[in-house]
């Protein structure tokens, strides 16, 4: 009877030890997500992360930034084709800019703060990839308290995502339109 007893107990010291951490996991999923950060050993000049008018947080200059200058390095976790899939599908909120035909960063893991700079049609920054290394370079002059931004260029093939950049020149869509086929001529 004894054995019975301790072999009870044991299932329900697990039933509970189970039900408690599925109390911790819900609290966890409700604490407040911790303000973004930048590294500074990425960062070329001075920049500052705040609220965006584009879309959540957002990365804005706190001084005059030249162009064709390295304004900050987008760093993360290097991933390969089959991890960045599952990490895509896995969540909506995600961080993953495409290296080469293989690799992938996640900046949400180990990143560098890159990753809160917003999608604009009309870019003050472009993608550069060096030896591996993703820099984000001016392409022109930004003046303090201007966020920074970049085309995103989303495939077109992927799911449609809309634009809140609100540049004179948006065309709608975080996507690359595609191009029209020529118009064949007749004769």
């Amino acid at each position: 009877m004894a054995a019975k007893r301790s072999t009870n107990s044991k299932t329900s010291g697990q039933a509970t030890r189970q039900k408690s951490h599925g109390r911790k996991r819900k609290r966890l999923s409700k604490l407040p997500l911790p303000e973004p950060h930048l590294d500074p050993r990425y960062c070329c000049f001075k920049l500052r992360i705040g609220r965006s008018k584009i879309h959540r947080w957002g990365v804005f200059a706190a001084e005059w930034i030249p162009p064709n200058r390295k304004v900050i390095e987008y760093t993360g976790e290097r991933i390969n084709r089959r991890e960045a899939k599952r990490r895509a599908e896995m969540s909506r909120g995600h961080y993953l800019f495409k290296l080469d035909a293989y690799w992938t960063v996640d900046g949400a893991a180990g990143g560098s703060g890159a990753e809160f700079i917003n999608h604009s049609c009309d870019p003050n920054l472009y993608a550069k990839i060096v030896k591996g290394h993703i820099l984000y370079m001016s392409k022109r002059y930004i003046a303090p308290g201007e966020e920074l931004t970049v085309d995103y260029n989303f495939d077109p093939d992927v799911e449609v995502v809309p634009c809140r950049c609100g540049s004179p020149n948006c065309r709608g869509t975080i996507n690359v339109l595609r191009s029209k086929p020529p118009r064949k001529s007749r004769r």
